[in-house]
Parts: C-alpha cells; structure tokens; sequence
C-alpha cells in the first residue's frame, strides 16, 4: 500500500480535480502542499459541479481535507468557498478540515501589490490572477509574513503588522497606488480570526499520527511543473515549487511519505495567461479544441490557449517531477479529427534539440518538430475499457508513452468521474 501524488505536467488545467476526486474513494486524507487560491479545480459529480480553489477536492468525497504549510492561504477566499460548497451539501468543519497553524495568509495588501506591479509592467506582464499570491510567498521567504498562529497572538500580530506595511506601503506608494493603514489590516483579520482559528492545527503531527496508524495519503498538487518556480518556464511560472518533492516539506511529512507520483497530462495542451507555448495553434483546430474542451480558466475565466500535445515538455516534466505514471485526461476532445500531431522535438536557431531551454530569448524562438498520426472518427467520449477504445486511439496513446518515457496508469474519457480506465492503481503500487 502507497500514498499517492498528484501533480500537473504542463501549465496546470489538466482535469487534476476528477483524477484526485476520482482517487480519493481509495484515500483517506486528501492534502493540498502549495500554491494558493489561483489553483482551480472542477468536479462533476452527478448533476452538480464543484468549482473548488483552497479546499481539498477529497472533501467532496467525504474525506478529510488538509490544508499543509507550503499553502499561501487567503482567509476571505477560503471562507467564501466554504459558505459555497456547504451550501451544496458538503460537511466543513473543523473534524473534516485542517489547516496547518503555520500557513503564512494572503492579506489585502498582497492583492494590491500583486495587481500594482502587473500594470506597471506593461507589455511585459507574467499574466498574474492578481490575487496576492506572489507577494505573500515573498513576505514568507522575507520572514514577515503573518502565519494563522499568529492570530492567537495579538502582540506578535502587532508588530508583525508594522514591518510587514513598512515593506508593502513603500512599494505602494512607488507605484503610485494606494497604501494602507495597520487600522484596515487589523480590521480584516479581526474579522476572519475567529472563523479560521478553529481550524488551524499541527498538521504535520496529525500526517504522522495518520502514517504510523497505515492510512492512505492523497497529496493534491496545483498548477503544474511547466509553472514550477525553478523548473517551469520562468519568469511566466507560479511563484512556488510545483514538483512532488514539495509535497514533503509542504506538508511536514517526510520524504519517503510522497509514495507513487501521478502527473496528469491532457491528450493535447492548453495554457492560461503570458508566456511561451511551442506548440500553440492559432487556426480552426486551436479554437476546436477550446471549444470541445470548454477550456476556460476555472479561477479566472480567461479562454485557454490550445495546441497539440508536447512530449518534450512532458518527458521534461516526467523528469524533474519524478513521475512515476500519467493519467491522460480529455481523449474524447481529440474525437474526428483527421489528423493528430505529436511535438517530439524543436529546432532553435537552425540546430534540432531535445529538450526545452532555460532562457526566455529561446523559450520563445524555438519552433514544435511534429510527428503526425491518423486521428479516429470513432467515439470514446465515456469509454471506460481499453476494448472501447479505437485502435488509432490506442496507437497515439502508446506514442505519447514511448516518447515521454512514462506509462499512461489512468486514462479519462470525459468529466464524469466514472469515466475512466485504470491500468494500475496508484494506491496498490
């Protein structure tokens, strides 16, 4: 028996939310390990849908949700998504919710300073939500930020506040937007102290209570390794580490705790927001495969742009992510299409290479080398047996195999949960 990761192997938007939904019936705790409320996860489940950013996506299946160390968590945020779900039938409370007690929060400042520098790049904008997250993981690595244990402190709270707006009004001001008073901030967290505390705990030692009694960990990741801080295509990325390694240290567990990696990965590839994308199309094929895949950003709503699936960015991520297996999501979205191509390579200044650069200069210029494949007329929108697959479906799934150097594990056949095919359970790894 193993404990299970799931992370995205692209630019996020993968389907993670069904396949840790799906997942979570055979787990018992269900962990979120980084990013913040930017990550937005849709599950169907019957004839409701679950749009969830902060909470666990095991919650919806009844399990306990954790909300580890590595999260920047935005108190208003997450109460709001609270109120939503409970209104849809969900139990939240603090026996099915935990929050680590050591989560730096998102505060209205990180908001401002996050949407004030996006505008003030202009032309060079990274494409942000704008939400605060970057600014708040700066103030953690700055050692100012204020953490919910905090909450319980007041004077600890107090003078917190005054260095952390020393840093944030200076800013402000330079940028010619609005500062704020340490009267509004105190305001805002008087308000929330009380609703959050309740569910703030040692997290870690409740992880390591959960091991030593044998239960089943589910570690749910957000965005994706091509958003990683280090290793994704920066400065267009997420502003935290993305990989399965973090979720150890983003949970308090250690490192043996990770269990098997899943990386999720479309039959094709979308991305949300500025920078590089290979393989993005802007013809009728590009705007078919939005509009088959609803590809609209679950937190923010901006269409996503398409394009055909990128085998070296996946190998890369398959890599540096330590993927262990793929789950393969949207197949069906691939249906009727006369032909399908596959990146297996770039060309870059008139040289063929294999793998993606670091440099933003050449992230841009390089041009997709593409293998192409017959596509399949036949359905396999939800097919739930390798025997209900057509045989081209089949081909191109085991191509994508064979050049990410990863075996496919799961493979989903439209948004409902039921609708997949299992190769080999992660839990029995």
């Amino acid at each position: 028996m193993s404990n299970v990761t799931v992370i995205g192997t692209q630019w996020g938007d993968e389907g993670k939310g069904k396949i840790v939904d799906w997942l979570a019936s055979r787990a018992d705790i269900v962990v979120r390990f980084q990013g913040g409320h930017n990550a937005g996860h849709t599950l169907v489940v019957g004839d409701q849908v679950y749009k969830l950013s902060l909470l666990p996506s095991g919650l919806v299946r009844g399990k306990i949700g954790v909300i580890g160390n590595g999260v920047v968590v935005d108190p208003k945020a997450l109460m709001t998504e609270i109120d939503r779900v409970t209104g849809q039938g969900l139990v939240v409370t603090p026996e099915t919710l935990w929050i680590a007690e050591n989560a730096p929060l998102i505060l209205p400042v990180h908001g401002a300073l996050d949407r004030a520098r996006e505008a003030a790049r202009g032309e060079h904008k990274i494409g942000t939500t704008g939400r605060g997250i970057g600014p708040a993981y700066e103030d953690k690595v700055a050692r100012r930020a204020i953490r919910i244990c905090d909450l319980a402190e007041p004077e600890t709270l107090d003078w917190k506040l005054d260095e952390l707006l020393l840093h944030h009004n200076t800013l402000l001001a330079g940028l010619g937007a609005e500062t704020f008073t340490k009267e509004q901030l105190k305001d805002f967290l008087t308000e929330i102290t009380p609703r959050l505390l309740p569910f703030s705990c040692q997290v870690w030692d409740r992880l390591d209570e959960a091991r030593r009694a044998g239960r089943r960990i589910l570690f749910e990741g957000a965005q994706a390794v091509m958003l990683d801080v280090d290793h994704g295509t920066y400065p267009y990325v997420t502003s935290s580490n993305t990989v399965a390694a973090v979720a150890a240290s983003g949970s308090g567990v250690s490192p043996s705790s990770v269990g098997f990696v899943l990386g999720i990965a479309k039959a094709y590839t979308t991305r949300v927001g500025e920078g590089p994308f290979p393989t993005e199309l802007h013809d009728q094929t590009g705007r078919t495969l939005g509009e088959r895949g609803h590809e609209f950003g679950t937190v923010t709503g901006r269409p996503r742009r398409c394009g055909w699936f990128d085998a070296v960015l996946i190998r890369r991520a398959v890599r540096v992510g330590g993927v262990s297996g793929i789950a393969l999501t949207k197949l069906d979205v691939l249906d009727g299409l006369d032909e399908i191509s596959i990146c297996v390579g770039y060309e870059l200044d008139g040289q063929m290479i294999e793998t993606f650069p670091s440099a933003p200069g050449a992230q841009a210029r390089v041009k997709p080398v593409y293998e192409t494949m017959p596509g399949w007329k036949e359905t396999t929108a939800g097919a739930r047996s390798w025997a209900e697959l057509p045989a081209q479906a089949i081909k191109y799934v085991r191509r994508i195999e064979e050049l990410i150097e990863a075996p496919v594990t799961l493979l989903s056949t439209s948004p409902e949960r039921d609708d997949t095919i299992l190769m080999r359970d992660p839990f029995e790894d």
